[in-house]
């Protein structure tokens, strides 16, 4: 009885172990080989101003073919790279070359030609090989760009932000031995003046980081700088940094107070000699060195 009963039980057990196993097999055998892509998929984030910038594309490579009035026809819309379409993501309003552009997420496409390009923001972001599919009326802007000639081949297709300012980010697209170029403008100006305006101005008793960042702004905007200098006094004076007083001695530079711009250096090199920062150690020696210089002191 005994033995019957575990015969019983070995046979259910085999039977569940079997079913398991031959699933296990079916699903590995389903499973899709995984390579490396020819073309990879590549995301850039970049903050230009107060804007976050995303950029998602696919990367091909020459591999001994020529890429333009070839691989890519000249005055035929290209998806940009390969796979699926770029894209271009704002989370603010932009300007591109003189175009206004909601934020949002669009198809990035250009149709190049010899000399000139013409770059086109359509809404449609699911074409991908059929660029010819989407409507013209959903285009965002189109405007038209210089191409130029890079300094090295450029074996893989290569995207990417450059040349950034306060405001500003180019775009950069080269492959091959070709380049082109366009800029993205950034409606920072009235953003950062509302939080001036919030945070220092109209408070009767502004931090620290808010007064030196004003300062800050204001230095790098080339706007007040008397009022720039006072709002990084103020900072200086309740907890001096090293940071903040080359800023302040940067500020003093630019208004020819060479004697005020020495001593705010020699304050600020005192507390990043003590902080070992030997970055800082540095600018300010060259920023003494100058305003002796210039001064003639």
């Amino acid at each position: 009885m005994i033995t019957s009963t575990f015969s019983k039980f070995s046979s259910r057990t085999l039977s569940a172990t079997l079913l398991v196993s031959g699933l296990l097999l079916s699903a590995a055998a389903e499973a899709q080989i995984s390579t490396p892509q020819a073309s990879p998929k590549s995301t850039i984030q970049q903050r230009v101003g107060l804007t976050d910038v995303t950029l998602v594309y696919s990367r091909p490579s020459l591999r001994g073919r020529v890429a333009f009035g070839n691989l890519v026809p000249f005055s035929k819309r290209w998806r940009t790279g390969a796979n699926a379409t770029t894209s271009l993501k704002f989370s603010d309003d932009v300007t591109i070359e003189g175009k206004k552009v909601p934020a949002g997420e669009y198809g990035l496409y250009t149709i190049p030609g010899k000399t000139e390009w013409i770059v086109v923001l359509n809404k449609s972001t699911k074409m991908g090989a059929d660029v010819d599919a989407f409507k013209d009326d959903e285009d965002v802007a189109r405007f038209t760009i210089k191409t130029y000639k890079v300094p090295t081949k450029v074996e893989t297709f290569t995207m990417n932000f450059t040349d950034l300012t306060p405001a500003t980010a180019t775009v950069d697209i080269q492959w091959e031995m070709t380049g082109a170029k366009f800029k993205i403008i950034t409606d920072v100006e009235p953003k950062v003046m509302a939080q001036i305006e919030e945070k220092v101005i109209k408070n009767a008793n502004p931090s620290n980081g808010d007064l030196a960042a004003a300062a800050v702004y204001y230095f790098d905007s080339n706007k007040d700088l008397k009022q720039a200098l006072t709002w990084m006094q103020k900072a200086n004076e309740k907890d001096p940094k090293f940071w903040n007083l080359l800023t302040e001695a940067k500020i003093r530079m630019k208004m020819k107070d060479y004697k005020g711009a020495i001593t705010a250096a020699e304050q600020s090199k005192k507390l990043a000699l003590d902080n070992k920062n030997a970055d800082y150690v540095k600018m300010n020696e060259d920023l003494i060195m100058e305003a002796k210089k210039v001064g003639k002191l």
